[in-house]
């Protein structure tokens, strides 16, 4: 099996804890992250379900949280069929009282050599995917933060496969 490693970032003009908050607030997952829902419980052992797609077609992603810092950071285990790995959402205060955030997943491919081949094609996919989920929770959690219709940071890196 293949491990691949992707990750993303967004700064928000919102204070780190409300942007954990609303980023820990799964029903709201759809009002920032495309094509996906999600629901579950808070804090270490909580167990998530997030679906995405499109109509009838998609998949569903379940996860356990293995670790909770209020405010902070929440790391899971993909425990699904399709999605297997780990990932994370990291907050971090700036100086300006705004907040970077993080997104990390290292997935497992299913498939061996021909998952490896599909990633060449989704992890790009996927990536834009994370960017522009991160700037839309950035820009949201601003708005709830300030009133505002800005504060949305730009993306400042993406990782691809190791």
């Amino acid at each position: 099996m293949s491990r691949v490693a992707i990750h993303a970032d967004a700064e928000s003009s919102a204070p780190a804890e409300r942007v954990f908050e609303l980023l820990t607030d799964w029903p709201r997952h759809d009002e920032w992250m495309p094509f996906t829902s999600a629901r579950g419980g808070r804090g270490v052992g909580a167990e998530l379900e997030a679906r995405t797609g499109v109509g009838p077609v998609g998949f569903t992603d379940t996860m356990v949280v293995t670790e909770w810092l209020p405010g902070r950071r929440v790391h899971v285990r993909h425990t699904g069929k399709l999605v297997r790995g780990e990932a994370f959402f990291e907050v971090v205060p700036l100086p300006d009282g705004g907040s970077r955030i993080r997104w990390a997943e290292a997935i497992d491919l299913p498939l061996g050599p021909l998952g490896r081949i599909g990633w060449l094609a989704a992890g790009p996919v996927i990536g834009a995917f994370l960017r522009l989920g991160l700037r839309r929770l950035a820009g949201l959690a601003a708005r709830a933060d300030d009133g505002a219709d800005d504060g949305a940071g730009a993306v400042k890196d993406v990782g691809g496969v190791r």
